[in-house]
């Protein structure tokens, strides 16, 4: 496979003005002089001097300002770092003029690890020298271990040879000392297995066959190509892109997979492993930062050629990508709120094409945006309708709440306890789901009415009895349960108002008391190692019964796992958000996935109080494409996404006064005309959030129109005061 990233490169020579983009938020790159004794290339990485300080750019390209030449400051060093791929720096400047932030904001997530432009320090190492001891040298049974170790494998530093030997480091030293063990020299680094496309792979179904023959072929062919691979949970996925990685990987290429969830990937990992025999390396906000140092560099120079991780991922230094892969495509998690707003979804289509390589994006409930691009001919589309083996898809049933209430107190209704009963009874295992964490969502005062609410922000604080803390899940202000009403003086008179899955938890133990249960969310697992521990302890059957949120909805495998119950599907049906049924669709359909994926059949309970909902009757009679087209039609009705554009503008800042100021001024001059709406400006849902005040302000086009443009227009007719900040999101996700 040719590396594609190595085009359009140029060279400088002493004089040569050329121009340096910097990892911080300005308008575009500096130029600066290439010195006498250097010579930089398109995409070298380049320290440079920036005021009174240094600071690391990369050469965009020739100098194009017109500044005299006696200001120009020389570049100071190149550094010894593979040059940034020419498909990477289009990257960069396309990610910024489509989410309207500058490119040296969307830079500094491609130099994420600034101490990666420098190669590794080496460090002292020690290994068994030819010399012998001499008289007089007491040889005891720690210094022969030591020797024995030393004669056996690389050198190693005094603390990796002792830990080896079951000494301390002194008694290295004191060996080096006596000529016994040479001292050098060299640097260390995680090792970095290759995986082998040609190890061999589980028996496809023809289904599985047909679909992986296509998806080779489009490897094969070399070219940017978007195909969707959609295919019913248990339907064998994973087995099916994997031989699109083994065609990318015998190619040449390196490859790129993005998990949503990538600290709760144990399973996805193992699977690769069995099928490739190595492991992939990781990318994801876990890793130390000595293996993301390791990690950034051994993917620009290629020593790494598979990459499985989040978001992020999609800004590595890629020399020669031959393919990527975005799994479970339409998860909300893949859109970053924070700092540069973007898609990773769609923003990895674009990566594709700019480096043109395949890509293929997996899910088994396609977004409505990927299945519009589908009917439009824009992308290729692969269909998996049956589980793998002879699993089958479980029973769905509704638990209608309004006819079968649960007790008093309680969460669980009379069916779904019955249903727990049966299955634990049977020696199965059970999940319970509800994607609200903690013990209970809100804590009032039982005499005054008093609600307990974060300093910060416009929410409400969650009870977690396990921690015994009150915490904000928007800012992470924590507090303890006060002893008394700050309101009006009462003590002891604070209830947990509505279920998270600690109180869901506590009322199943009552009710199964000899059951194993664990509680699964964000905050009670921390990790990749502690997530891989937990769904050890699943496969193994020490877990009965799994109560838990989102993060154990998608993609795992669980033999046992039979029964699985909803406690509230109705909780994503409000508020207001455009994708909400969607939204709360492709979430029940994916947990409902879990059950009976083996020899075993499964069944899903969902308790709610809509059983009539279109979400609801959708996944009842497992007609997810009837569901689809009518939410299809609902959106084109009312020219939401996919069949108009969005943006968002959010004002903030912590005094009121100047954002209410910024906020109308944006009003006054906001767009209209024919395909133009401005919504606002309105206090957003949270208008107090980390401290700070927030106004909304949306605009909706039709899709004709360059939404980037009309915004970059607007916003520049109004000045900033200190203090306060624009936050512009080009399709909205979030509308709090």
């Amino acid at each position: 496979m040719a590396n594609r990233d190595t085009r359009n490169t140029e060279t400088f020579g002493a004089g040569a003005r050329v121009q340096v983009m910097l990892p911080l938020p300005i308008a575009g790159p500096y130029d600066y002089r290439v010195p006498a004794d250097l010579t930089v290339g398109s995409g070298s990485f380049v320290e440079v001097p920036l005021g009174s300080r240094r600071a690391n750019g990369v050469v965009w390209g020739p100098g194009g300002h017109d500044i005299e030449e006696t200001r120009l400051k020389d570049i100071e060093a190149v550094l010894d770092v593979p040059p940034m791929p020419a498909a990477m720096r289009a990257f960069v400047d396309w990610v910024a003029d489509y989410t309207l932030y500058n490119p040296g904001a969307v830079l500094r997530m491609a130099m994420s690890v600034p101490d990666a432009l420098h190669p590794p320090r080496p460090k002292t190492v020690f290994a068994r020298s030819a010399q012998t001891p001499g008289d007089g040298f007491r040889m005891t049974p720690a210094r022969q271990r030591v020797l024995e170790e030393a004669a056996d494998g690389p050198p190693r530093s005094a603390a990796d040879l002792a830990r080896a030997a079951g000494v301390g480091t002194s008694v290295v030293k004191g060996l080096a000392a006596a000529g016994l063990l040479d001292v050098g020299q060299a640097t260390f680094g995680p090792r970095w297995p290759v995986p082998d496309p040609k190890w061999p792979g589980p028996e496809l179904s023809v289904e599985q066959g047909g679909a992986a023959a296509r998806l080779v072929a489009s490897v094969g062919a070399a070219r940017f190509a978007v195909s969707v691979l959609d295919g019913v949970t248990g339907s064998g996925k994973t087995e099916v892109y994997f031989e699109a990685i083994a065609a990318a990987l015998e190619a040449g290429g390196q490859v790129l997979v993005l998990l949503p969830e990538i600290a709760l990937s144990a399973q996805w990992l193992a699977r690769f492993e069995d099928r490739f025999g190595a492991r992939p390396a990781e990318w994801h906000s876990d890793l130390t930062q000595a293996t993301r140092r390791a990690a950034w560099r051994a993917v620009a120079d290629g020593t790494i050629r598979l990459v499985v991780g989040a978001r992020s991922a999609l800004f590595l230094p890629f020399e020669n990508l031959g393919l990527i892969v975005v799994d479970e495509e339409h998860d909300a998690s893949y859109k970053q709120e924070e700092g540069v707003v973007y898609h990773a979804r769609d923003m990895a289509v674009v990566r594709a094409q700019l480096g043109e390589c395949p890509i293929v994006l997996v899910s088994a409930t396609p977004s409505l945006e990927t299945m519009t691009n589908v009917q439009r001919g824009r992308y290729g589309y692969l269909h998996l309708p049956h589980r793998h083996g002879t699993a089958s898809l479980p029973d769905i049933s509704a638990v209608d709440l309004r006819a079968d209430p649960p007790p008093r107190q309680a969460w669980l209704s009379p069916p779904l306890r019955e249903a727990l009963c049966e299955v634990l009874g049977a020696g199965e295992q059970a999940m319970l789901f509800l994607n609200r964490r903690g013990y209970a969502p809100l804590t009032l005062c039982r005499h005054c009415g008093h609600r307990l609410h974060c300093p910060r922000c416009t929410a409400w604080l969650v009870e977690h009895r396990l921690s015994r803390r009150l915490q904000c899940h928007h800012c992470g202000y924590g507090a303890v349960l006060p002893g008394s009403c700050p309101e009006c003086g009462a003590a002891d008179s604070f209830a947990a108002c509505g279920p998270g899955v600690e109180r869901i938890a506590e009322e199943a133990a009552a009710l199964l008391p000899e059951a194993r249960i664990a509680v699964v969310a964000s905050d009670t697992v921390r990790g990749p190692a502690a997530a891989a521990e937990v769904i050890r302890r699943i496969v193994d059957h020490e877990i009965d019964l799994l109560i838990g949120t989102q993060i154990i909805a998608k993609g795992h495998h669980f033999p046992m796992l039979t029964l699985v119950g909803v406690v509230d599907a109705d909780l994503g049906l409000s508020g207001g958000d455009l994708r909400a049924a969607e939204r709360t669709f492709q979430l029940l359909y994916q947990v409902a996935g879990r059950a009976g994926r083996a020899e075993r059949p499964g069944r899903v309970l969902l308790q709610t109080f809509q059983p009539h909902h279109p979400v609801i009757e959708g996944l009842l009679s497992g007609d997810r494409d009837r569901f689809l087209e009518a939410e299809a039609a609902d959106r084109k009705a009312r020219h939401w996404p996919p069949y108009g554009r969005l943006a968002a503008v959010v004002v903030s800042g912590r005094d009121v006064g100047r954002v209410e100021a910024v906020a109308a001024g944006l009003g006054r001059v906001a767009p209209s005309g024919d395909g133009i709406e401005t919504l606002g400006p309105a206090p957003a849902p949270l208008s107090l959030l980390r401290g700070r005040h927030r106004r909304r302000l949306l605009v909706r086009t039709r899709l004709d129109i360059d939404i980037q443009g009309l915004m970059r227009h607007w916003l520049g007719q109004i000045k900033v005061p200190g203090g306060v900040r624009l936050h512009v999101d080009i399709g909205p996700y979030s509308f709090l």
